[in-house]
């Protein structure tokens, strides 16, 4: 005689560091989440066949997420309203942040017209100016913060009666120093987390390796520096982008000064410098971890490296959102004060990270 086999239930320690790990990023990869768990991802999947027919997480392509919520009929200060958004670029950490502010305003019952400058863009006045032509009735940009241009923009924006919010930006305008209402992420909080991540497994000669021109590597470098708390260390370098001709010759250098001066450990912004120093060791006969262990900075595609880097990956989703709140709250109290939202990144701990030799 056979006898069904009833699958056990999930243990309640791992359901619920499952759904805690959901509450933090709303979604994530199985990859990703197997990773953080300690928890193989044949394993994982089965957990989460189970977690999604309790209706307590839904699947989603690659991935898993939270349920999602009942949404209300949009308020009537939303309904039929248009948000202008304009970022860098289309193809590097702004798409996820565009598609969630998509959806967040449709929720809202609010349209998003979504348009591309670049980081080289010499004058973004006109396309802010067109955006409101075609209609928006807010604005959430992030622009060039080192252009000639870039106080006559940020004057526009402030003195505008739109509602505006700055994305990945900060900025003030005017005598008095008007705050413009702005969602960023904190990411010096999230080198002070690499670097902890580092010293914990021993490492004590930290360096620091910046994409050039970035308006996130300064953060980065600040969060570097007020970790380390004054200890030594010897390699700081920013390096071309890693398309650049002079990219191997750079980083070369870097790898000098690490054998120079006996560092250990690297967090290097952003992926795609990270893969390309990476590449550089392999060819230098360097082993990743066991003679340099590297942090990537943005964690857009450093789960591809091999080995897989251990990465700072900001909110993208988080901050999308976020910047489409503060419209919609704008819009329902213009005399409310200027908010300034600040949302923390997280650590993805993989196998680019160990205790030093």
């Amino acid at each position: 005689m056979t006898t069904s086999r009833k699958r056990r239930p999930l243990p309640a320690s791992r359901r619920n560091d499952l759904l805690e790990a959901l509450r933090r990023d709303d979604v994530l990869r199985i990859s990703d989440l197997a990773e953080t768990l300690g928890v193989a991802e044949v394993t994982l999947r089965r957990d989460v066949v189970q977690l999604a027919k309790a209706g307590l997480v839904r699947r989603v392509h690659g991935g898993v997420a939270l349920p999602e919520e009942e949404v209300a009929e949009p308020a009537e200060e939303t309904a039929g309203q248009r948000i202008g958004m304009l970022v860098p670029s289309a193809e590097y950490y702004y798409p996820t942040v565009a598609e969630a502010a998509k959806v967040a305003a449709g929720e809202l019952g609010i349209d998003v017209v979504l348009r591309t400058s670049s980081y080289d863009a010499e004058d973004e006045l006109p396309l802010l100016e067109r955006l409101v032509e075609q209609g928006a009735g807010a604005l959430i940009v992030t622009p060039r913060m080192d252009a000639p241009t870039t106080q006559r923009t940020v004057d526009w924006l402030a003195g505008t009666e739109l509602p505006v919010v700055l994305l990945e930006r900060t900025a003030t305008a005017g005598p008095y120093r008007t705050v413009l209402e702005s969602v960023v992420t904190d990411h010096a909080l999230g080198a002070e987390m690499a670097v902890n991540h580092l010293m914990l497994l021993g490492h004590r000669r930290i360096g620091v390796v910046l994409a050039e021109h970035s308006p996130t590597s300064p953060h980065v470098r600040r969060g570097w520096v007020d970790a380390l708390g004054g200890k030594a260390a010897k390699v700081d370098a920013l390096v071309p982008d890693a398309r650049s001709p002079d990219s191997a010759r750079a980083l070369d250098a870097v790898l000098d000064s690490v054998a120079a001066t006996g560092t250990t450990a690297l967090l290097v912004h952003a992926d795609n410098e990270a893969m390309a120093l990476v590449q550089r060791c392999e060819m230098r006969g360097l082993a990743v971890p066991g003679d340099l262990s590297v942090v990537a900075y943005d964690d857009q595609v450093a789960h591809l490296c091999t080995p897989a880097l251990t990465a700072v990956r900001p909110p993208l989703e988080a901050i999308g959102r976020a910047a489409v709140r503060l419209v919609a709250d704008r819009l329902a109290d213009p005399e409310r004060p200027a908010h300034r939202v600040v949302i923390n990144p997280s650590l993805q701990i993989r196998q680019s990270t160990s205790r030093p030799a």
